[in-house]
């Protein structure tokens, strides 16, 4: 679940998979461990661990800790005490993978390693998120009133998104759409540095996005952020929000991040999905840009698992194809991944053989004629990154065959070694089919790489079925550049498929893949797509993982073609991710998904009835042909046309006026609060309080609308004041009134946002002490004065 960046500790020292130690620490890990390098700083880790110091594929922190995902053989969820003692803090703990996600310093991990039970730890590593840097293009500024804010997305024209609006009245009133991507508003600096040009205080002033602060009414319900992720992020999130806002400005919006973990990426999908009043964000449309690398190639994995549980609970789920896509320049041909129907075997170069036994392993054949190599080579840019990602043709838990890979130098010599083991009991046993590792090109020129894979069988790993010999695919994960060149870059007769970049759950049936197209081109006969779109179907062999067993073999493969469709990518926002002359664009599939998504909010807001599955038959039978490059692994169905989608589905005309300007809703800047609280008996025998605030001070500013009485909340049932556990938190469960009817009610607590939540509202609470606070909403946008606020302590005993 965490990436497996698994490359030697050393460069050109690889020790044989039956030389390496028991340990559940991956070699990473192993060498980030010891004590000199563990109290070094972040490039002297990166640098022992052989990983990019920064950007997808390096090492995930929070704050100075790793994050880290630890596999057990059987009860996971019961050892979070035994690893919170070895120093470590939990994250997510997940009894279906056996899987505890941690965050953890790297002065401990050596302590982490002997937490008994361990099968293997891993680093979880960057995910890729797929915004592009953007060519030069032409900023579209709205009035800076109510449809548009200040810049807006001009997939409003390409997209015929205007011409719904037109001819249906659509803006998504009544549709919650909730994001996934890195961060919401953490960013600390601009994508290429400087400044951040807006956070999202400013984009709410400026009626980019829905808040408060915008004087639009029926837009003044603020971004709903379920869970932030880190400090110092990109804020990629936001910009997705702020397209599905111009697009579908009536519509709610929630968030949550990807981070820090592929366990967490796939719980938060079903948080977005989960009521408001259940402590979720009630979307009904969830869109993502994030690929984890170890997603699997040949199944779904737990990501697509949660996607195709939302979206079985009438969720429409979509996401980006990915900007993996490589294109040749003297010939057209798509590189960035190769793929051999079984593993063939060709006698290992010197430099390896003599590392992993040229007795007992082979390595792979490229060759597709009858003259056998066991080299690849692979051009990398100058100053760039190299990252491969391996997988073949086994499922999860069930490897048979271990699979290693080496990097070799234009001298044959090992640069990176790989030296994991994927089959086998006990420690240090990664059982799932993947390798990935990365090298950096420091040079000023290009450099000439040979990568080697090798069977490690017999005395190389006892455990491996000598006999598997499985189909095999790797991908160079450029995000569009950084590699120029390989020496196989088509398919071929033998067995040999080149090009396809869909994997993980972009490759998901259940979830609406988008490809990206130029906003420049024509809204009615678009020419091609974005080059580094990544395309082409996936074939999965095996079920899903729905657990830490084997998944069985599918009777037959599936086919699932990929892409769906396409949308516009690079046009405007305020603040991401590439600065011209004439403002900030946001490119790659990144964007292209959201706005996909505001679409399908579109067409379920004026056809109640559309299912996940009308909505993609729609969406795809009405979109617009592509004129040069037309095929559907490019393109899929072609580029959406709003209007015809709602056509499509049978949607009707909805009663959904554009907004007018009006007064932003009023915050209160200062207030004197008396409370008075009243003992009660709840059924249960337990003593509680009801409470209520009401606030000496006047608003510091009111709606120019004038005139309506602002709503009260109450909190009329709360936990106990002092509440006392035995385990490391409580769920302290609330419920709210307001002296009007219709309300929302948003919640704070502690020092989070505040948020939206429902008149129930329950979560789980940590040693220590917590307020909640609570304002009531009307749907004139008044706010109440003051909030209602109750404080509570959670005290261990016991422990």
């Amino acid at each position: 679940m965490a990436l497996c960046a698994c490359a030697a500790a050393l460069l050109g020292v690889a020790p044989t998979a039956a030389a390496a130690a028991e340990t559940p620490l991956s070699p990473e890990l192993s060498a980030v461990a010891a004590p000199a390098v563990a109290s070094g700083g972040e490039e002297a880790q990166a640098e022992a661990a052989n990983l990019p110091v920064e950007g997808p594929g390096s090492l995930i922190r929070e704050g100075e800790d790793l994050v880290v995902e630890a596999h057990f053989a059987a009860g996971a969820a019961g050892q979070t005490e035994a690893l919170e003692a070895a120093g470590a803090r939990v994250l997510e703990a997940s009894s279906r993978y056996q899987t505890v996600a941690l965050a953890v310093a790297p002065e401990d991990l050596e302590a982490l390693a002997e937490v008994p039970g361990l099968e293997a730890v891993e680093p979880s590593l960057q995910p890729v998120f797929y915004g592009a840097e953007g060519a030069g293009t032409s900023a579209v500024a709205s009035n800076g009133l109510c449809e548009g804010g200040a810049v807006t997305s001009q997939a409003m024209t390409q997209l015929h998104v205007a011409a719904a609006r037109g001819a249906f009245g659509a803006r998504g009133a009544g549709q919650t759409i909730g994001v996934i991507s890195d961060t919401f508003d953490t960013a600390t600096e601009a994508i290429g540095g400087g400044a951040v040009a807006t956070h999202a205080a400013d984009d709410e002033v400026s009626n980019d996005l829905p808040g408060p602060s915008s004087t639009c009414s029926g837009q003044q319900t603020p971004v709903d952020v379920v869970a932030e992720g880190p400090a110092g992020g990109s804020d990629e999130g936001r910009a997705m929000l702020q397209v599905i806002h111009d697009l579908a400005p009536h519509a709610q919006l929630a968030f949550a991040t990807a981070y820090s973990t592929e366990l967490q990426f796939a719980r938060n999908i079903e948080r977005l999905a989960e009521p408001v009043a259940a402590g979720g964000g009630g979307a009904n449309v969830i869109v993502d840009d994030v690929g984890y690398f170890d997603e699997p190639v040949y199944q779904d994995g737990p990501v697509a698992v949660a996607i195709r549980k939302v979206t079985e609970a009438g969720v429409t789920y979509l996401t980006a194809a990915g900007n993996d896509n490589l294109i040749e320049s003297s010939t057209g041909n798509e590189f960035a991944s190769w793929e051999r129907n079984e593993f063939r075997d060709a006698t290992c170069p010197s430099a390896v053989g003599s590392k992993v036994g040229e007795s007992s392993s082979r390595c792979m054949n490229f060759s597709p004629t009858a003259t056998p190599d066991s080299t690849f080579g692979i051009t990398v840019e100058r100053e760039s990154q190299l990252i491969v990602d391996l997988q073949w043709a086994e499922p999860w838990y069930g490897v048979e065959a271990d699979l290693n890979a080496y990097l070799l130098n234009s001298k044959g010599e090992v640069i990176v070694a790989e030296p994991v083991k994927n089959v086998g009991k006990g420690t240090g046993v990664l059982r799932e089919p993947v390798e990935l590792f990365g090298w950096e090109n420091k040079k000023t020129e290009a450099a000439e790489v040979q990568l080697v894979i090798v069977r490690c069988s017999s005395n190389c790993n006892w455990a491996a079925n000598v006999n598997a010999k499985p189909r095999l695919k790797f991908m160079l994960m450029e995000d569009g550049a950084g590699v120029s060149k390989t020496e196989y870059p088509k398919s071929e007769a033998a067995g040999i498929t080149g090009g396809p970049t869909i994997y993980g759950h972009a490759g998901a049936a259940a979830a609406i893949t988008l490809a990206a197209v130029s906003y420049e081109q024509s809204a009615t006969a678009p020419v091609p797509p974005e080059r580094y779109s990544s395309r082409r179907p996936v074939t999965h062999y095996f079920g899903p993982v729905v657990g830490s067993t084997a998944a069985a073999k599918l009777g037959s493969p599936e086919v699932v073609q990929k892409p769906n469709a396409t949308a516009t990518d690079c046009a405007s926002t305020t603040f991401f991710a590439s600065l011209r002359s004439d403002g900030w664009h946001f490119c790659g599939t990144s964007e292209a998904a959201p706005h996909a998504a505001a679409i399908a909010a579109l067409m379920r807001q004026t056809q109640p009835a559309a299912t996940p599955s009308s909505i993609v038959a729609a969406l795809e039978s009405s979109a617009t042909a592509f004129t040069a490059v037309k095929a559907r692994a490019a393109v899929g169905a072609g580029m959406l046309n709003a209007e015809a989608a709602i056509a499509a589905i049978g949607g009707q005309a909805a009663s959904d006026p554009a907004s007018t300007v009006v007064g932003a809703v009023a915050v209160p800047t200062t207030s004197t609060e008396a409370t008075t609280s009243t003992p009660t008996v709840s059924s249960s025998g337990a003593t509680t309080k009801t409470t209520t605030k009401t606030s000496k001070a006047k608003s510091a500013s009111s709606r120019s609308s004038g005139g309506d009485a602002k709503p009260t909340a109450k909190i009329v049932s709360h936990p106990k004041a002092l509440e006392r556990t035995r385990k490391r938190s409580i769920v302290g469960k609330f419920r709210f009134r307001a002296d009007q009817s219709g309300v929302t009610f948003f919640c704070q607590v502690d020092r989070t946002a505040a948020r939206r939540c429902g008149e129930r509202f329950q979560r789980r609470f940590g040693i220590g002490r917590h307020v909640v606070k609570v304002r009531a909403v009307d749907t004139s946008g008044n706010a109440s004065s003051a909030p209602a606020s109750f404080r509570f302590r959670v005290q261990r005993i016991g422990a």
